[in-house]
């Protein structure tokens, strides 16, 4: 008898260390766990009627925002700004936009997200600042001024100073001349944001300083805006012409910028247990390898916008779509972190761009995709709205658009005599305002997001997509969001499990695996309004479903347009 407890005392030891090694993870970060859902403070929710969402109108939604299950909020800037460039021209970055509320209100926020387990990421924009910032202000005044050289000036007797291409620039050009010291400084954005000059420590000092402000107050995170675009060769040599149709190549990762990376790192990001991720991950893979891998200390992760790029308004190809992300994962497979994502706030609306927003097909196309970025390895950013499957508007009038870059750019088509209507037709999908629409929260006026007058119209179609009716639908795209956000987080495979594509050119379907210790899942996506079938040699008809968007979800490898499933296959 005491030989059979020996011999069960021992295997029970052997299964519960065969079971540990097979949770067993090494190198767990919270923030590779995390689901980041991204807030648009002025369209969220407003709390004085002025048509402005605000921080008082976000914490009256903390518990929304829980009830999600997200464990991390990113939110646009909301410092001090003239908002020429809504909120990316800071003028203050020590203070609260007046339009969005107090300190008082901010660290109301933080504390009611933390108390909700929700880390908070801060929007950190530092390539440039405001024109009425008062670095610039001093900047401007003269050419011996202490602050000149926190900016890019270029003196008018050198003459005029090489093209720079400027995407927000009502002539496309990065040069502005001032005529108070008869200099040209630099914007590779709108005129109202002037570039930083990273080459001098004194301002790297003063932006770690920033930095330093915010750890201490208990924001988790930094999200680093147009930050591939900081360093820049300052001889400014020329550039070939028509280099703006691949500016990218020439603006993007200047040495010594992973100098400034591990400068940053080294004073602030390794001081805290913070999130950072940059906009942009470069020209290259070992770009954006220099970037996030661990031994580089520089950041945790990057997004990429290769994908992104593709949709179209006649479409995309389902293939190429497979082949951008099936790469990005291949390239990161052993090393390094990056982002998964469809939509934020320089976008369109996720559904209406690579799903199908309409009537028949635009909810369970938008579960499809939701699906998609939940899967998917790496950690998955969500942009407010998309949960309900919010769609463009598609406004036909250009004075309908408030976005400043969409409004420059009609002026300089409509300058240069180029086609409008060809224009028009392509901002209806793709301008940045359709994605920046207020929060559709219920059938009321406005949409419940203000008692006042919007600063954007709201989508007409809010009295039957809103918070307020999909909560009592237990199939609505909100709650199906909050299962697949479940299903993440229940499922660590999903988070660091290996990633194999499936049937790789079929041209409908996306299906691959994911798979960590003896832990397999199979994926099946349809981005068609057709069936479409798919080819593998793994055995579905048994397999346990985890998630689908039809409450009728194949079995036979036959999938339902736009149809959604995750299998486990074991």
């Amino acid at each position: 008898m005491k030989k059979q407890w020996v011999a069960i005392l021992i295997l029970l030891i052997f299964f519960s260390q065969k079971s540990s090694s097979q949770t067993t993870i090494p190198n767990r970060k919270w923030w590779k766990e995390a689901v980041v859902y991204q807030i648009y403070p002025r369209s969220f929710k407003d709390s004085d009627g002025n048509g402005i969402g605000d921080l008082k109108g976000i914490i009256s939604k903390l518990d929304y925002i829980k009830s999600l299950g997200v464990n991390v909020v990113w939110l646009n800037p909301i410092y001090s700004s003239p908002n020429d460039d809504n909120g990316y021209d800071i003028s203050d970055y020590r203070n609260i936009m007046k339009e969005f509320g107090t300190m008082k209100d901010f660290d109301e926020l933080l504390k009611g997200l933390h108390q909700r387990k929700i880390k908070f990421v801060m929007d950190l924009v530092v390539n440039h600042s405001s024109d009425e910032h008062e670095w610039f202000k001093k900047s401007r005044s003269s050419r011996t001024n202490p602050y000149r050289n926190y900016y890019h000036w270029w003196n008018a007797e050198r003459g005029k100073p090489p093209y720079r291409y400027s995407q927000f620039d009502i002539n496309h050009s990065a040069w502005k001349y001032d005529s108070l010291t008869n200099a040209y400084y630099l914007h590779f954005f709108s005129v109202k944001q002037p570039d930083l000059n990273w080459e001098n420590p004194q301002l790297r000092n003063e932006v770690y300083n920033i930095m330093h402000y915010w750890a201490e107050k208990g924001v988790d995170g930094f999200r680093l805006d147009a930050f591939q675009f900081v360093s820049k060769d300052t001889s400014f040599p020329p550039f070939p012409k028509g280099y703006e149709k691949n500016f990218i190549n020439y603006h993007a990762m200047v040495p010594p910028i992973h100098s400034y990376l591990q400068e940053m790192n080294n004073k602030i990001l390794s001081k805290y247990n913070v999130m950072s991720v940059a906009e942009g991950a470069g020209n290259s893979f070992q770009d954006a390898h220099d970037l996030v891998d661990e031994d580089r200390n520089e950041l945790n992760m990057a997004y990429a916008f290769d994908a992104i790029d593709i949709a179209k308004p006649e479409g995309y190809s389902v293939l190429q779509f497979k082949r951008i992300f099936t790469k990005w994962d291949s390239a990161f497979a052993n090393k390094g972190w990056l982002s998964i994502f469809l939509a934020n706030h320089d976008q369109a609306r996720m559904v209406s761009r690579f799903g199908n927003d309409s009537p028949k097909f635009r909810e369970v196309s938008s579960k499809m995709l939701t699906t998609f970025i939940l899967t998917m390895r790496g950690t998955p950013y969500y942009y407010n709205g998309d949960e309900l499957g919010m769609t463009n508007i598609g406004f036909d009038k250009i004075e309908d658009y408030k976005d400043m870059p969409t409004l420059n750019e009609y002026q300089y088509v409509k300058n240069n005599g180029g086609d409008l209507q060809k224009f028009m037709e392509n901002i209806k999908f793709s301008c940045r305002d359709n994605g920046r629409t207020p929060f559709q929260w219920d059938s009321s006026t406005n949409a419940g997001f203000s008692g006042g007058i919007p600063w954007l119209k709201v989508n007409p179609n809010y009295t039957t997509i809103n918070v307020a009716k999909e909560e009592k639908d237990a199939n609505s795209c909100l709650n199906y969001f909050r299962k697949a956000v479940q299903l993440r987080k229940n499922n660590l495979v999903l988070v660091y499990g290996k990633y194999q594509i499936v049937d790789e050119n079929n041209a409908k379907v996306y299906a691959y695996t994911r798979e960590l210790n003896g832990k397999k899942l199979l994926v099946a996506l349809n981005f068609t309004q057709e069936n479409a079938s798919f080819k593998t040699s793994i055995n579905i008809s048994k397999a346990k479903i985890l998630l689908a968007n039809y409450t009728n979800p194949s079995n036979n490898k036959i999938l339902k347009p736009y149809e959604a499933v995750v299998y486990e296959i074991n």
